[in-house]
């Protein structure tokens, strides 16, 4: 596989591994195969390891002793509770720039919503939202903040959104309700966008999961 430059190694296996969980080929309780994830991604153990440890800190895996790293378990409600979090993070970031909306902020905010209004396509909206998060994360998350929405952002599978045709119509009226809540110092108002934002994104995987057959059984609960 070629490397992808400005793309951390470690980053590609994590993106793999979720990947492969939101593809079927790993599910609940599986081993994971560090050396068969090296020898697919044309990287050493190393990385893999790395990737392996942070998927485990996030509680997407486990390690047993002596044994390897296994899938937590994963259903609907565990991704649902991933997307949670990650509502939870970047909504106490947006209240903070409610309660101190900078106009350098605004204006930088202002042009990543004119890519995703003006985008034609997904992976050019999701590009624009990419974006607008990194601007608010910069600007107002401290260390552990940052990193913790770092963290919680590796289960929002880019490529899925990336060529998920509904998604920029789904997404952006949740998008400019933040940016308004936002302008107008409604830092309640920014939180709860992003709870709504992570909710029905996991709305629509979940869907898409259960379409996949990753979710079946769970459809006689």
């Amino acid at each position: 596989m070629p490397k992808r430059y400005g793309v951390k190694e470690k980053d590609l296996v994590v993106a793999h591994v979720l990947d492969l969980l939101l593809t079927g080929r790993l599910r609940s309780g599986d081993r994971v195969d560090r050396n068969g994830i090296a020898a697919a991604l044309g990287l050493s153990r190393v990385p893999v390891q790395e990737a392996l440890v942070q998927l485990e800190h996030d509680g997407i895996l486990e390690s047993r002793y002596h044994r390897g790293a296994f899938v937590h378990r994963f259903d609907a409600d565990v991704l649902r509770e991933h997307h949670e979090v990650h509502g939870l993070l970047t909504g106490a970031v947006s209240a903070r720039a409610a309660t101190d909306p900078r106009p350098p902020v605004l204006e930088a905010l202002e042009r990543t919503m004119t890519l995703m209004r003006a985008s034609t396509d997904p992976r050019g909206y999701l590009e624009g939202a990419n974006l607008f998060r990194d601007v608010l994360v910069d600007e107002y998350a401290g260390p552990r903040l940052r990193a913790a929405v770092s963290a919680s952002r590796s289960f929002m599978p880019q490529e899925f959104w990336a060529t998920h045709p509904d998604g920029p119509a789904q997404l952006l009226p949740l998008s400019e309700t933040e940016y308004a809540a936002i302008h107008r110092h409604d830092p309640a108002a920014a939180r709860q966008a992003c709870l709504d934002r992570t909710n029905l994104m996991a709305d629509v995987l979940t869907l898409e999961m259960r379409r996949r057959g990753v979710f079946a059984d769970l459809d006689s609960v």
